[in-house]
């Protein structure tokens, strides 16, 4: 594979994180909307010993989604510009970011090999190069 091809994949890439990493925090932050409108329904009718309860079960579960864009998205996010920007770094970080989506059964796999496929070109290219 010549350097051309490998740096049109990597642009491929690039765009797929970032459009994954935007949907990842979108999908957060909606379900953080949803989750405040749900609970702000239930305190209605609770007193106030029942309601510090509720603010504090509230307080946890909405924790969650700010965790999933932390860990998630935010470093998806900044391996898909690198990649875009042709940064040197952005190739270890997309490798790293495409292993922990291997998880995501089927997109997050498919994007997961799709980041080692172009990981282990990447190195081969490296290598013809230095020899």
């Amino acid at each position: 594979m010549d350097a051309q091809t490998l740096d049109n994949h990597k642009k491929i890439l690039g765009i797929i994180y970032i459009i994954t990493a935007s949907m990842i925090i979108l999908v957060s932050l909606f379900i953080r909307a949803i989750m405040s409108v749900v609970f702000g329904f239930a305190f209605d009718g609770m007193d106030d010993e029942d309601r510090r309860v509720g603010e504090f079960v509230m307080a946890m579960v909405s924790f969650l989604p700010a965790i999933l864009i932390i860990f998630s998205g935010i470093p998806t996010l900044i391996a898909g510009i690198g990649l875009l920007t042709k940064q040197s770094w952005a190739v270890i970080l997309s490798l790293i970011v495409g292993c922990l989506k291997l998880f995501s059964i089927p997109i997050g796999t498919a994007i997961g090999i799709y980041s080692i496929w172009i990981y282990s070109e990447d190195q081969k290219l490296k290598r013809a190069a230095k020899a």
